[in-house]
């Protein structure tokens, strides 16, 4: 679950497909954050995910429904904290 003030919202189902390493689905996206032939970084329900690759095309985009489907080399996929979830750096620093 996710507030938002007074609203509580239900998380975005997250769901990553890969087939053959050349075709990646994406469910439960928020935001693309930065996109190039090498590098996607995506917002998620889970965190900010990284793929690494080459020849990275976008082939849908749909942030309303919360999907992206990629195609190209995919060589890596991992995950960060979004800086949302981390809280400020002294908040982290003093837990």
């Amino acid at each position: 679950m996710v507030t938002t003030g007074k609203e509580i919202i239900p998380a975005m189902a997250h769901r990553l497909t890969l087939e053959g390493r050349n075709l990646l689905s994406v469910s439960g996206v928020t935001e693309a954050v930065s996109f190039d032939e090498a590098l996607a970084v995506l917002e998620t329900a889970q965190g900010t995910l990284i793929i690494r690759g080459a020849n990275l095309h976008v082939e849908q985009l749909n942030l309303e429904a919360g999907e992206v489907r990629l195609s190209g080399q995919v060589d890596s996929l991992s995950y960060e904290e979004s800086a949302k979830t981390q809280g400020s750096f002294l908040q982290r620093l003093f837990r």
